[in-house]
């Protein structure tokens, strides 16, 4: 005899999309409570006023407003290109390395090319430069796994290691003044290679792009021949090639846009808002986006809402630590706390808990 244990476990059917915004929600309010509790402990102050900093450090002026849709426009973007990946279940963790060698062939462009050629022509090179460069970074993994299945997780992360070596490499080649380890401004009397600005403000076509590349991957991905492909191979490789779909081709072609997007997304980073090339200029956002990609189960529009979220509590947190005269680490628990809930609520958006009837079997 032993006795059942007391909550039964079962898969759930596909919810309807109120409920799993429901869950979703409850999952962020009960974070942020806990945050504003962990807060209140070490600073005294109401939930109220720590919530208020959350809000006036994404949104407070004009400035932290573009510079929080800045940030989550290139979320956004690096998100939207590993999501077709994913989708297909090839795990590519390499956006960090394909982005920067995006940002090193657009620096390459800007400082070999700067005073030789017409801006327009300048920034069209640079743009087939930061494609190319992304692309054969997606290319090389899946070559290597469509034909001979090797681990593309641990590939592409290596690639993330080649591309910040070779970043570091020309940093020093190209720095100025010489041995100052970083290299500035690039071309900043002539503004060659930079992108040009709309309306005033710098940040704007970022957003702009960005926000084009997200209906055109929610079409491509929804409505194409290869985004019927993407997802049957996804589900299952063997059905694919049963149904007469290139498995080899698709794996290949999926990561070459993946890697192309990041490549683009790179000239957008060096070209068009930081006009510098720094090791450290993707920020580690190559990372972020496989989570944003994750929770908006691959749907490019839900990733608009993701990535917000993301970006305004990672500002917010920052915020708190500068009002309250806390350090950044205080920052980044707060962050660590409000992910925690949000990646445990997917496990009530699969499986379903219900308390067992109280039996005893033999």
């Amino acid at each position: 005899m032993h006795k059942q244990s007391l909550f039964h476990i079962s898969k759930r059917d596909a919810l309807p999309w109120y409920q799993r915004v429901l869950i979703c929600g409850g999952a962020i309010l009960l974070a942020l409570i806990v945050c504003a509790l962990v807060t209140m402990l070490l600073t005294g102050e109401n939930p109220i006023s720590i919530y208020g900093t959350i809000f006036y450090g994404a949104f407070g002026t004009a400035r932290k407003s573009w510079v929080t849709f800045q940030n989550l426009a290139v979320l956004l973007g690096i998100s939207l290109a590993v999501t077709p990946a994913f989708k297909m279940r090839f795990w590519n963790i390499g956006a960090e390395g394909q982005v920067l060698i995006g940002c090193l062939a657009t620096a390459a462009c800007m400082i070999v090319l700067g005073d030789k050629l017409p801006n327009g022509v300048l920034i069209l090179v640079m743009l087939a430069a930061a494609l190319a460069a992304g692309a054969l970074w997606g290319f090389l993994p899946s070559f290597f796994k469509a034909k001979w299945n090797t681990n593309e997780t641990l590939f592409t992360l290596m690639m993330n290691y080649i591309a910040t070596q070779l970043a570091a490499f020309f940093i020093i080649i190209w720095e100025v003044p010489k041995g100052a380890g970083k290299i500035g401004i690039i071309n900043q009397n002539s503004e060659a290679g930079w992108l040009p600005v709309i309306g005033g403000k710098q940040y704007l076509l970022t957003i702009l792009v960005v926000a084009v590349m997200t209906i055109l991957m929610y079409i491509y991905l929804t409505y194409s021949k290869h985004g019927y492909e993407i997802a049957v191979v996804g589900e299952s490789q063997r059905t694919a090639s049963y149904a007469g779909i290139k498995v080899e081709r698709v794996i290949i072609r999926t990561m070459v846009l993946s890697g192309a997007v990041c490549g683009l997304m790179g000239l957008l980073l060096t070209a068009g808002t930081d006009h510098t090339l720094t090791t450290t200029i993707v920020g580690g956002r190559g990372f972020t986006a496989v989570m944003v990609s994750w929770l908006a189960k691959f749907n490019p529009i839900v990733m608009v809402f993701t990535s917000l979220l993301l970006v305004v509590l990672s500002r917010g947190a920052s915020e708190i630590s500068s009002v309250f005269s806390l350090n950044h680490s205080f920052a980044d628990i707060l962050t660590g706390i409000i992910l925690f809930f949000i990646i445990g609520s997917e496990f009530f958006l699969t499986y379903k808990v219900s308390l067992r009837t109280s039996k005893k079997e033999a």
